[in-house]
This record gives structure tokens, sequence and C-alpha cells, in this order.
């Protein structure tokens, strides 16, 4: 007897006023805030500036954002933006990219190292890279809340059986469910979990490891690329253009990381640990009892 599971969980968590309040985008909201306490926390461990995280956190949402969306338009869909341009900031209606997100981070990390850190890139990237796992694995169970990015038809016990018209109960219709499928969703936030626990434990634990530049974010991008790359054999295609590819786009998109990551990890082990001054807090303006003269 065929068993699964039929999942009926609402992708918005209520509606005020016609505004949707979803699931994914409260995902969204909480991973990014707990980033912001965990790069705050190790900034203090490693005595740098306060004001750094906060800089960094702006740098990253409008860097994930942008970057998603862009990465969605010219990755999957540009046959149709190229003909409704402006569509492309209709963010609200779907349609993020973590590719183009990643790609995005990069770029912001680059001008953040360079006119804020004065530090490595690498230095910054080996600590961002442990919220951002937490951060994917809760964006996987938004998209698991909205039904979304599900695999092929499978006969496994924990097969799920999805609702394809996630908004019939706004039309009066009923819910038209999918045929038992892997819930891929799960596999990716499981795998991102277990990545964030990994590189939680080793700057945490492993003294070492935080000053092996890159190896931090090398581990970050097998677990979160590699691990990807092999679910996306059991995962239905986003896009119609991509039936019948040998590999289909995300595939495509995380063989350059994937490469980068061994490239990274190899480099960090044989070079020596690089070891950064303290940074000096900036000493407050003592008055001098003068008047000044206007």
């Amino acid at each position: 007897m065929l068993s699964y599971i039929t999942w009926t969980a609402r992708p918005d968590i209520f509606i005020l006023g016609g505004w949707e309040v979803r699931w994914y985008g409260l995902f969204f909201a909480i991973g990014f805030y707990l980033g912001l306490l965990m790069m705050t926390k190790m900034y203090a461990n490693e005595k740098v500036k306060e004001a750094w995280a906060d800089t960094l956190f702006i740098y990253v949402i409008v860097a994930t954002v942008i970057g998603a969306r862009l990465g969605h338009v010219f990755f999957y869909a540009w046959p149709y933006y190229s003909q409704h341009p402006w569509e492309i900031l209709k963010i609200w209606e779907g349609g993020l990219a973590s590719h183009g997100g990643t790609i995005g981070i990069l770029i912001a990390i680059w001008v953040y190292s360079k006119y804020v850190t004065k530090r490595s890139m690498l230095w910054t990237l080996d600590r961002l890279a442990i919220p951002v796992a937490l951060v994917s694995a809760l964006i996987r169970t938004g998209n698991l809340m909205n039904h979304e990015i599900y695999g092929h038809p499978t006969d496994l016990p924990w097969g799920f059986r999805f609702i394809e018209n996630v908004r019939y109960w706004q039309h009066g219709a009923n819910p038209i469910f999918s045929v038992p499928s892997h819930p891929t969703q799960i596999y990716e936030a499981l795998c991102y979990l277990a990545t964030f626990v990994i590189l939680y434990l080793l700057y945490w634990k492993n003294k070492k490891a935080k000053m092996q530049e890159g190896l931090l974010i090398g581990i970050f991008f097998i677990g979160i690329f590699f691990t990807r790359f092999m679910i996306e054999f059991v995962k239905e295609d986003q896009e119609a253009f991509e039936a019948g590819w040998l590999l289909n786009m995300g595939q495509i998109l995380s063989i350059p990381f994937i490469i980068a990551a061994i490239v990274l990890i190899i480099r960090a082990l044989k070079r020596p640990p690089v070891v950064y001054a303290i940074e000096e807090p900036e000493k407050p303006t003592v008055p001098t009892g003068k008047k000044v003269k206007k």
C-alpha cells in the first residue's frame, strides 16, 4: 500500500487588508535577525568595531534581495523579463534565485572589505558563512510552506503530496494535490542546517579554524552547493527550458562554487593562520576647558 504525507499548510500566516504575511517572509526576516546577532557576537569575541556588524547587515540585505532577484531574472526567466522589464521590480510576486543572491553577497563583501574593514574579503566571508547557512535552511523551510521547489514523484513513505493551486481558498475552489513527491525542500534544509552546525562548532570550538582564511567559506560552499547539486537530481525542473538537459540550471550554477570550495579549503590548509591586530577603540574627545573662538 502506497504511503505518503498530504501537506496542507497554508503559505500565509494571516491576511490583513489584502496584504499577505507569509511564512517565507517571516523565516527570511528571522534568519537575517539571527544573523545580525551572531555576527555581532563574533565581532565582539574578536574585539572588532561593533559598527562593522551593523554595516554588514545592511550590505547583505540589499545584496541578497537585488542579487537573488536578478539571478532569477537572468538565469531562469530572461525571455519573459526582457519583454516585461518593469515587472523585475515586483519581487513580492516571487522569483528569487539563491545563486544570484550569493553572487550579490560576494560583490557586496568585496566593497565592504575594501572600504569598511580594510581586511581580507575571506575574513568576512568565513564569519558570514555561519549565519548564511542558517538563513538558507530557513528559506528552504519557507519554500516548503509555499508548496514549491519540490521533487520528482516517489513511492518512498516520506513522499509529500503538495497543493498545486495554493490560492484555492481565495477562489472558492478545492485543493489540487500533486502526486507523492520528494520533499526536496526538507532535504536541502536539513543539509544546510548540518552545514550551519559544523561551521558554528568550528568557529567556537576550534581556535585555529577561524584563522585559516577561506576554510569556513570553503566548507560552506561544499555544504550548500554540493548538496544542492546532488539533490537537484531528484528535483523537478524550475523552468520548462531545462527539460532534457543533462544538468539543470541549478546544477550548472553550482559547479563554479564547488570548484572554488575545493581550492579555498586546500589553500587554507596549506597556508599559515592569519592573525589580525586587535582594533583599537576610538578614543573619546576630552574637553580641554578652553573656549573656542568664534
